[in-house]
């Protein structure tokens, strides 16, 4: 990535980057077309344009933390609220008064604690609890660390979705889509279930780990992806191996889940009904 005067001294003229093998990024800021669509060479270029005391915040800091999330649609960038900047082209501006710095590949963001708080904030409640399960997960962030941040911004807008995103959020969850089955039940009314339990033979053997689970009713509840796609055999005799050590096993895809909903829950619930209950 390099502007017009470090193209001269390197020889390219301006009707050179006008060819097929450079891409102009922003004004006056250009870089090899075959990378330039990589988010970090956009957040690079987007960086040029920055006021002082300005941070990448939101998704964008989220990537640079390494959260697997797009980062430039819109690149989201926090400024100091003494700062006179209040648009730039192609950029989402928020202000703040205080802004928690910190620095991830080589680049100024909001801290950890501040994206999550932030996205929690922001977002719709079920995309907030799925980044919260992401970086949970990844110990990039504690329950608690945001606990104590909500409480000491009780004041702020958003902070009531925030504690709702955080009680709802699961540290065991694995998956984006692992963590809207478990929303989707719960917004539904039904009890929450646990998440990657391991469950066992009754002679001790383990025979699988399903991403949701009711205890009480020995009911287990998997999303099926790509991965169960690729693996149906095995995951057809792991059915078999639960069924005959007495638990139940309910399988959704993505279809289910953003889809039809209702229809799903109705069926866990209808499920929940008829299995007998254990101690």
């Amino acid at each position: 990535m390099f502007d017009l005067e470090e193209a001269r001294r390197h020889g390219l003229t301006k009707d050179h980057l006008l060819g097929p093998s450079w891409r102009r990024l922003q004004h006056g800021v250009y870089a090899w077309g075959g990378i330039a669509d990589e988010p970090y060479v956009r957040l690079k270029a987007a960086m040029r344009r920055l006021p002082p005391g300005a941070v990448f915040s939101g998704r964008s800091a989220a990537w640079l933390h390494g959260l697997d999330v797009v980062p430039c649609q819109p690149v989201e960038v926090t400024v100091p609220t003494s700062s006179g900047v209040t648009r730039l082209a192609g950029l989402a501006i928020f202000r703040a008064a205080e802004i928690d710095m910190a620095r991830a590949k080589g680049l100024p963001v909001t801290s950890r604690v501040r994206t999550l708080a932030d996205l929690g904030r922001r977002l719709e409640l079920a995309e907030a609890v799925v980044l919260l399960d992401m970086a949970l997960h990844r110990r990039m962030v504690t329950s608690r660390q945001l606990e104590v941040w909500a409480d000491a911004h009780s004041g702020c807008r958003g902070v009531a979705r925030l504690r709702r995103a955080i009680e709802l959020a699961e540290p065991a969850a694995e998956s984006p889509m692992e963590t809207r089955l478990r929303l989707l039940l719960v917004l539904k009314g039904l009890p929450r279930p646990s998440a990657q339990v391991s469950l066992f033979s009754a002679s001790g053997v383990f025979l699988a780990r399903p991403d949701l689970y009711y205890p009480s009713h020995r009911l287990g509840i998997e999303y099926d992806g790509a991965v169960h796609r690729d693996s149906l055999a095995a995951d057809n005799r792991r059915q078999n191996r639960l069924v005959e050590a007495g638990y139940r096993l309910l399988r959704f895809t993505a279809g289910d889940i953003l889809d039809t909903p209702d229809a799903t829950a109705d069926l866990v619930r209808r499920t929940l009904t008829q299995l007998p209950t254990y101690r």
